[in-house]
């Protein structure tokens, strides 16, 4: 083994956070992809850019993650089933979401990974010894914040919309005018 100052077992715990860390971080990028690829809709091209923008930004994290645990003297992740076993995420086979269930699937996932990357860094003291990891773990925290936050404004833009046509239906009700129905739809 190195020598870089920390102890063995330390640094064993050390990469198997990073490792479970990884496959989270791997999964939720596949699942990106998939979304940016396959999302349709009003706000496709929006929702497509975005998309994009984060998995690239994901894949930089997930490099970087990597590339830890190698520093540290242990093997990376490198296999989808290594991946699967250990992430906290869950994939969604054979599920074509729409593109708002899309948004709140990755929000939820980052959410899910900011309290774990939080209680990770809380409750481990191995973590709290190296400063390296550390610093790696609060950038992807500061990171996943950002990407959760965009999502969240999408979320929100969507609530507010659907409140504003409940709003414009309750008004059109109120003073009676006849809300004419697109042809061939439901009533």
């Amino acid at each position: 083994m190195i020598n870089i100052g920390l102890e063995d077992s330390n640094r064993r715990e050390v990469t198997r956070v990073l490792n479970n860390l990884l496959s989270d971080e791997y999964l939720l990028s596949t699942k990106t992809k998939n979304y940016h690829w396959n999302v349709t809709g009003p706000h496709f091209h929006d929702l497509h850019a975005l998309f994009g923008n984060q998995y690239a930004k994901l894949d930089v994290l997930i490099d970087e993650i990597g590339e830890r645990v190698r520093a540290l003297g242990s093997n990376a992740f490198g296999t989808m089933t290594e991946f699967l076993r250990c992430t906290r995420l869950q994939e969604r086979p054979e599920v074509h979401p729409s593109e708002l269930a899309m948004v709140e699937d990755l929000y939820d996932d980052h959410e899910i990974l900011l309290r774990s990357l939080r209680g990770s860094l809380a409750g481990n003291a191995s973590l709290r010894g190296d400063i390296g990891t550390t610093e790696l773990l609060t950038r992807a925290i500061q990171e996943h914040e950002k990407m959760a936050s965009m999502l969240q404004s999408v979320l929100g833009k969507h609530d507010q919309l659907k409140e504003w046509l409940k709003a414009q239906d309750a008004i059109e009700r109120e003073i009676g005018i006849e809300v004419l129905t697109p042809a061939g739809s439901a009533t």
